[in-house]
């Protein structure tokens, strides 16, 4: 489903299922970064929206120091527990652009899933002065697409899309695509608009598998799905369920993930 800006908050109200249901990232993604650039005990690293910390990992397992900017409370608590083992993790609970930190003081800052709802200019600005010469911005995000080899199965939930979810919004149905390599290339050369270089980009894909119950769960963690008024969601999310389970009870949801790359000189 497309962005609808304001939405940020509603994610906290679903911390624990979020970090639950939403998916981490293909070991991959994180062999390119580090081949990219190298993070080591002494490196400096931030990462901006942090939700559950699907991103996280990884990177404090390299032994450096992980300041985490996330706005969500709730969030924030999650991380704090989930992260306790790493002295060198901490937590500021704000939104990046209102965040104070210091210049030229970060080797890599990164952003999971979460960078397309900060503007545009005042995201790339900062980050760029935040970064020391040299540094690294990187960028990722997961991009679900609904079951493609089951039409039937699609067409079905697509009219239930129409009667509850388009209708609430007062919208018209786009359509569905799945991300492309285009688009990820357009994304990753914003950066050369901010004075970033030696921009790079690649594409990852995968697979996975829910019940119909399993399934409405993630969709419950969705921003624009979440804001839907709780009478009409729970009817919308029951004729999903239903739909899926006259389908043989699983849907696959295939998954592109878009990496983007950039340096600051």
């Amino acid at each position: 489903m497309p962005v609808i800006k304001g939405l940020e908050w509603t994610f906290d109200t679903v911390a624990s299922l979020y970090e639950k249901l939403r998916p981490g990232y293909v070991d991959e993604l994180y062999d390119r970064i580090f081949d990219y650039i190298l993070i080591n005990e002494n490196s400096n690293v931030l990462e901006i929206g942090t939700g559950g910390g699907q991103a996280t990992t990884p990177v404090l397992m390299t032994g450096c120091s992980l300041t985490a900017v996330e706005p969500g409370v709730q969030f924030s608590e999650l991380l704090k527990e989930k992260f306790i083992g790493f002295p060198k993790f901490s937590v500021i609970t704000d939104k990046f652009e209102n965040t104070q930190l210091g210049n030229n003081s970060f080797d890599l800052i990164f952003s999971a899933s979460a960078f397309h709802w900060i503007p545009e200019k005042t995201g790339y600005e900062k980050v760029f002065d935040l970064l020391k010469s040299g540094g690294v911005f990187v960028r990722f995000a997961n991009h679900p697409y609904r079951d493609k080899g089951r039409l039937e199965l699609s067409a079905e939930i697509d009219k239930i899309y129409d009667q509850y979810y388009y209708k609430f919004h007062n919208k018209k149905r786009t359509v569905l695509t799945e991300y492309t390599e285009e688009q990820a290339k357009d994304r990753a050369f914003i950066a050369e608009k901010y004075g970033f270089t030696d921009i790079r980009y690649a594409l990852f894909h995968r697979e996975r598998v829910f019940t119909a119950k399993e399934y409405i769960q993630l969709l419950g963690t969705y921003s624009d799905h979440i804001v839907i008024e709780e009478t009409v969601r729970k009817v919308f999310f029951q004729k999903i369920e239903e739909t899926i389970n006259k389908y043989g009870g699983t849907i696959t949801v295939y998954d592109t993930i878009d990496l983007q790359l950039a340096r600051k000189p």
